[in-house]
């Protein structure tokens, strides 16, 4: 349903060095860099960070937040690890989450803009 989404923050390269290690560890590339965007994804970009001069107020009350498709539960973990290692906030450690299904294995971090972020594997 969705081509793509794209997020607004303060300082591309802040976000770079976040993105490239958290959604890295999910095996997805900055496959576009550009000095006001980068562009995530496997073969095509699904996720634009773009440097704006308004970006939204944090609210974790809003209940805007975005999850990325992990390959494995051991992929979730190392995305906690490089949110957390990267200055981003832990907003839910790594584990099953049944309360969403049987499977249901996520990990929640908060990244340096305030964006509620979330690796999710429903394997295993």
């Amino acid at each position: 349903m969705i081509n793509h989404v794209s997020i607004g923050v303060r300082e591309v390269a802040t976000s770079k060095a976040f993105y490239d290690a958290a959604l890295g560890a999910l095996g997805y590339e900055c496959l576009s860099a550009n000095p006001d965007s980068l562009g995530y994804g496997r073969g095509d970009i699904e996720f634009w960070v773009l440097e704006v001069r308004s970006p939204l107020v944090s609210d974790p009350r809003s209940g805007v937040h975005f999850c990325f498709t992990a390959d494995s539960r051991a992929a979730v973990v190392a995305f906690h690890k490089a949110c957390i290692a990267g200055g981003g906030l832990d907003n839910g450690r790594p584990g099953l989450r049944t309360e969403y299904g049987p499977t249901y294995y996520a990990a929640f971090a908060i990244d340096p803009d305030g964006y509620r972020i979330e690796a999710f594997c429903g394997d295993e």
